[in-house]
């Protein structure tokens, strides 16, 4: 069983080595590692050339945007399942590859492994647990509630993996992970804490319009109506958390 793990990145000298080791230092032997850059202009180069001999393929080109590299990735994995996992965050720990294998054989291979990530900051320390919990079972309708698994915890094998849609600047992931799930048969929660996850990127950055893609993203998978519903009870319970706050 091989596990294809892709790092797409674009200017990330600053984190990107910490990435790699936590690949490198994985005691489970059958990873295949791709490196996707998008042509960058800092030392990121330098520093996937020096760690050459541990991909399987490299790719430094420019891209249109993030999620038409990370489908190149997609295109070039030859292993069983594949796994993002973005410049600065970590595997958690030597074992996490090597325990993940073991649920899935003790699962008959299913069609997605996930599991939890933490938030680190860009010190590599982490600070607190995400904020949504991965569901003891996940189905693709429980995206209707919010990504309730990141990207980095959810593993899909590559055989129901399909390109990202390059109309979504922010939230591809979002809408990637749903179709793969209506895809998948079977969905296995490892329940292990898979990945430190670095509370700094892309969407982070660009909040507002992530949002919005992510509405436009579930209406189109779970209806306008219910989306709107359940969209005005996360507006109530947040304004209902603010009033609590305050009165203390």
């Amino acid at each position: 069983m091989i596990f294809s793990i892709i790092t797409v990145t674009f200017n990330a000298e600053k984190v990107l080595e910490r990435t790699i080791l936590s690949v490198l230092n994985q005691t489970y032997p059958q990873i295949e590692y791709i490196s996707i850059d998008g042509d960058s202009s800092d030392g990121t180069k330098g520093i996937i050339e020096q760690y050459a001999d541990a991909f399987a393929c490299r790719i430094s080109e420019k891209d249109k945007s993030l999620y038409e590299a990370m489908s190149k990735g997609l295109r070039r994995a030859t292993g069983d399942y594949v796994w993002f996992l973005n410049a600065g965050d970590l595997i958690r720990h030597s074992n996490v590859v090597a325990e993940m294998a073991a649920v899935a054989r003790l699962n008959n291979l299913p069609d997605i492994l996930y599991g939890e990530t933490d938030w680190m900051d860009s010190d590599g320390k982490v600070f607190a647990r995400r904020r949504l919990r991965a569901p003891r079972r996940l189905t693709w309708k429980s995206f209707r509630n919010g990504m309730l698994v990141s990207h980095q915890a959810f593993i899909a094998r590559r055989a129901i993996a399909p390109d990202f849609d390059l109309r979504y600047r922010f939230s591809g992931d979002f809408d990637w992970c749903i179709r793969c799930m209506k895809a998948a048969r079977t969905i296995v929660n490892t329940r292990l804490r898979l990945v430190n996850y670095l509370y700094a990127g892309l969407t982070t950055a660009n909040r507002r319009a992530s949002l919005r893609e992510r509405y436009r993203i579930m209406c189109l998978h779970y209806g306008t109506l219910p989306t709107l519903v359940v969209h005005l009870w996360f507006a109530i319970r947040s304004l209902w958390t603010w009033l609590r706050g305050a009165k203390h």
